[in-house]
């Protein structure tokens, strides 16, 4: 059975951290979109999204280490021990739709709340598209 994680910031192919947790690891990689908001976190150099009406362009990546969340769950700083409003972001389950709009399904994802947006100084991206900004470098 495959591990299916929707990403929509330095996870995304060409990203920095695709390369660091998921290079040689996917197995497909399909543009997709969910629902949400997404954010740029200024200070920090990445992105948060939540839960919301707009859409938000990611990828979802394919895995068949069902291992795989031991490595990203550190990156997104995330402990299903601790409780929610502890975790950087929270990883759920969310459903997921081809850019033409057909259903791919429930996958998983990281999700930050509104609070932890606001806290970090989330700035919001209506176009639902993250990119590293060309000033930036991110290492997260």
């Amino acid at each position: 059975m495959l591990t299916k994680i929707f990403v929509y910031g330095t996870l995304k192919p060409g990203e920095c951290n695709y390369y660091r947790y998921c290079e040689g690891k996917v197995i497909k990689a399909e543009e997709a979109i969910a629902f949400g908001q997404l954010f740029h976190l200024s200070e920090l150099g990445y992105p948060g999204m939540t839960l919301g009406q707009g859409k938000v362009h990611g990828v979802v990546l394919s895995f068949t280490d069902p291992n795989i969340f031991q490595s990203i769950d550190v990156l997104e700083g995330y402990d299903p021990n601790r409780p929610p409003e502890a975790n950087e972001y929270n990883r759920q389950q969310i459903e997921v739709y081809t850019v033409t709009g057909i259903s791919l399904g429930l996958v998983w994802t990281y999700i930050m709340t509104p609070q932890r947006v606001s806290l970090r100084g989330g700035v919001f991206l209506p176009e639902g598209i993250w990119c590293v900004p060309t000033n930036e470098q991110t290492i997260e």
